[in-house]
């Protein structure tokens, strides 16, 4: 006659615990692409802005309107104005009003650079109310 002895630890044994090594893993991996590919996004993309379809704002009776040309010289109204007499002329143009919406306008082949260096000295001298124009409802390189 044999007698089976059970022991405690011939019991079977349900592991509870979940692996998560393989959903790190793939987290990181999918980490790695997004480091990668997000510069990638924002290389070279070709822009054209100066032509627009939206409704115009109104303008007032006598706008001050500065006008970056192609050769990078500056024009207020229709007097040309260097670049250092800028802010003169503008305090005389708004007549001392910094709160004046100025609008700025340049020609297509104004690099950005420009533009910004001229909106740069417009919010030195107080002027932060500018307005960009553009073509309205017309192809570029159309006449106004």
């Amino acid at each position: 006659m044999a007698i089976h002895i059970r022991h405690a630890d011939e019991a079977v044994l349900e592991a509870h615990e979940i692996n998560v090594t393989p959903f790190i893993d793939v987290m990181l991996v999918l980490l790695v692409i997004f480091m990668v590919a997000a510069p990638l996004t924002t290389v070279n993309v070709p822009v054209d802005l100066p032509s627009s379809t939206e409704t115009p704002a109104p303008r007032p009776d006598e706008p001050v309107l500065l006008t970056v040309k192609a050769d990078h010289t500056l024009a207020l109204g229709e007097d040309a104005v260097s670049s250092d007499q800028l802010i003169d002329a503008l305090g005389k143009a708004s007549k001392g009003n910094k709160e004046e919406r100025i609008f700025l306008r340049a020609d297509k082949t104004v690099d950005y650079g420009t533009l910004m260096d001229v909106m740069g000295q417009l919010r030195k001298a107080g002027f932060l109310k500018v307005a960009l124009v553009t073509l309205q409802g017309q192809e570029a390189g159309e006449g106004p």
